[in-house]
């Protein structure tokens, strides 16, 4: 019987539907592999079910030797943690489930969104302290999001949903900067500058993929082209945001507030960022909902199914 390894704890309903078929290794823990723990993942099994933090660089295809496993199955959308590269070089096929994160995690996107305008992270804090003094005119000023231009910075499946239910939702135009042309089915404008898309934009969000040409796509320089009085959103990889320079953006009032769902380097956070009153902080929450993450499993399920049974696999990567 092939041999399969889960490294993270899923869904009973994922974890069921592999038992059947499959000599099951089922790591039911919420931490990341050790280095040790990858490297004899790709020696003993013929397919591995990982994701995110599961970090499978070149030198751990390296120090694996003679590699057993044909199949990464990963768990989610997001695969820069995969030397992608290195895995095919040894013959071994990865996959991803696009499609079943797309709508929960533009919902993220728009709370944060609103989040970050609203000051709500801010005022949850006030209540709780139990300093707050009762309503008054000028308490907390925020912005009012409707109406205003949002800027998508990455115009696949989730940057399109995040688009739609802006603008649909909320009034508000939409300019996108995507590094191919990109034709949409609503209103929008593509801009060709990401600097240019910055300094339009009321509010900025990154919905690029991680890695590669991408890593700190987010910089200092697209902060400073920034009005004072925006903000920026993140619900694509950590590595898109040159931390240091949006932390820096942050406490001069280069921008006026941040929302984040993903860090450069989780689970680790800086300790500047949290001492930020002005950026609202959510732990990785994206995919959080478990009809949704039931549907990410079953796409691994059916990648590893498919594969093994001589097939196309419905998500390559």
């Amino acid at each position: 019987m092939l041999k399969l390894l889960v490294t993270r704890n899923l869904p009973d309903r994922v974890i069921d539907a592999l038992r059947d078929g499959f000599d099951l290794t089922y790591r039911d823990s919420p931490d990341v592999m050790t280095r040790d723990e990858m490297i004899a993942s790709l020696r003993d099994h013929d397919a591995v079910l990982p994701t995110l933090g599961d970090l499978y660089s070149a030198d751990v295809f390296e120090a694996a030797g003679e590699i057993r496993t044909r199949l990464l199955a990963n768990f989610g959308v997001g695969f820069n943690h995969i030397d992608v590269a290195v895995a095919r070089s040894q013959g071994i096929t990865v996959t991803n489930t696009p499609g079943a994160v797309t709508d929960a995690t533009a919902d993220i996107a728009l709370m944060l969104m609103l989040m970050s305008c609203r000051r709500a992270a801010e005022g949850e804090r006030l209540v709780r302290s139990g300093t707050w003094r009762g309503w008054h005119p000028v308490q907390m000023l925020g912005q009012h999001m409707s109406g205003k231009t949002v800027g998508i910075v990455g115009m696949g499946r989730i940057g399109q949903a995040i688009a739609r239910r802006a603008h649909f939702g909320f009034g508000m135009p939409v300019l996108f900067y995507n590094r191919s042309p990109r034709t949409v089915d609503f209103p929008a404008e593509q801009v060709g500058r990401l600097t240019d898309l910055a300094a339009e934009s009321d509010v900025l969000v990154a919905a690029v993929p991680g890695g590669g040409a991408n890593r700190h796509l987010i910089d200092a320089n697209v902060f400073a082209a920034m009005k004072p009085s925006a903000h920026f959103v993140n619900i694509a990889r950590g590595d898109v945001v040159d931390e240091p320079a949006l932390i820096a953006a942050l406490q001069t009032g280069q921008i006026a507030g941040a929302g984040l769902d993903v860090y450069e380097h989780e689970p680790h956070v800086p300790d500047a960022l949290i001492a930020l009153q002005n950026v609202t902080l959510l732990p990785h929450l994206g995919t959080a909902a478990l009809e949704v993450r039931e549907d990410m499993g079953m796409m691994a399920v059916a990648n590893i199914r498919a594969f093994f049974a001589g097939e196309p696999v419905p998500n390559p990567v």
